[in-house]
Formats: structure tokens, C-alpha cells, sequence
């Protein structure tokens, strides 16, 4: 695989992971707003921050690289948010947390594969991904602490 299609796949994939993200904070952010203003309100940031992230790696692949959209089955990273599909089912403010908290691992995973891959990444391309992936780890926090503070309140 060419260099700049290796890199073109790890912006795309970031992208879909945003784009999975984004789903399942909408998704999140409707069960909880009637019981959870304060839950409603933080998974609608954070949905909105995925959309900043999706609009930033778009830019950079089609204003930098050229790049076309890639066939869908390429992609290697996607529906990590699957998880939090089940908590749907009846509303349960520590499951929807703990789900959350889960797929948020798999968002850092993501980005870890990212900075890791053999793609070359030029260091305007690096700055972007390494501030995504400090405020989405800012983000996990904010949800851990919100599963811990409701686990101690039920305990």
C-alpha cells in the first residue's frame, strides 16, 4: 500500500470512530433526557466535540491529501459503540455509563492504533490526532467519574 493511502486509511478510520461515537452519544443523550438533564447535556457535547473531529480529519484528507472517500470495507476500526445498543432496552443510569465507559476505551484504542501505525504522519497531521486523542481522554475521565460517583451513591 502506498504511504499516502496508508495514511488516508488511518484518517478515515479515525473518522468512522467519530462517526460511531457521535451515534452513540445521540442515541445516549435520548434515553437520558427526561431522567438525566445532567447526563442529556454532557453526552450532547460530546457528540457535538465528535462532529469538530469529523469535520478537522475530513479537511485534512480532502484539503491535503486528495483523498476520495474509501470503499466502506476497508475500514478496519468500526462500530465500536455497538455496546452501548443493549442499554437501550430500558433506561439504567450505571449501565449507560459503564457502556459508555467501555466504548471510550475502544476510542482511545483507536487512536493509540493511529500514532502507531506504519502510515507516515507529517507533524500537522500528528498535532491533530494527539489533541483529539487528550480531549477524548478528558472525555473518558468525565464519564468514569460519572459512573463512579453514581456507583458510590448506590453502593
Amino acid at each position: 500500500m502506498e504511504r499516502k493511502e496508508k495514511l488516508i486509511e488511518v484518517l478515515w478510520n479515525l473518522v468512522q470512530v467519530n462517526n460511531d461515537r457521535v451515534t452513540g452519544y445521540e442515541k445516549a443523550a435520548e434515553q437520558s433526557k427526561e431522567l438525566d438533564v445532567d447526563l442529556h447535556t454532557i453526552f450532547t457535547n460530546l457528540a457535538n466535540e465528535s462532529r469538530r473531529y469529523i469535520a478537522e480529519l475530513t479537511e485534512e484528507i480532502y484539503n491535503n491529501h486528495n483523498a476520495i472517500t474509501p470503499d466502506i470495507n476497508t475500514a478496519k476500526i468500526h462500530n465500536i459503540w455497538q455496546e452501548v445498543n443493549p442499554t437501550f432496552q430500558g433506561y439504567d443510569r450505571q449501565a449507560l455509563l459503564e457502556s459508555c465507559e467501555l466504548s471510550e476505551d475502544k476510542v482511545q484504542k483507536a487512536y493509540n492504533a493511529a500514532l502507531a501505525s506504519d502510515a507516515e504522519i507529517g507533524p500537522a497531521v500528528m498535532t491533530i490526532i494527539i489533541n483529539q486523542k487528550a480531549s477524548l481522554k478528558n472525555a473518558h475521565k468525565v464519564i468514569k467519574n460519572y459512573r463512579d460517583a453514581h456507583w458510590k451513591m448506590i453502593a
